[in-house]
């Protein structure tokens, strides 16, 4: 059975890093564009991204699960 309280703690979780994600990403692109870095540090701040998003959604559908089980 699920508990409520543990699933609200995870998405707390989920939404704080979405958040942190998505502004440190537009963070990196914008310093990144300031001081012409090279474009591989840019596509490492996406792959980063991208992994922060995909951990994200992995987290929120087993909860998905969990509550429908």
């Amino acid at each position: 059975m699920a508990d409520p309280a543990q699933d609200a703690r995870q998405m707390r979780l989920v939404a704080i890093v979405i958040a942190v994600a998505m502004l440190g990403w537009l963070a990196i692109q914008a310093i990144g564009r300031h001081y012409d870095w090279a474009a591989q540090w840019a596509f490492l701040a996406d792959l980063a991204a991208i992994g922060a998003f995909v951990w994200s959604l992995i987290v929120t559908w087993r909860i998905w699960r969990r509550r429908n089980a």
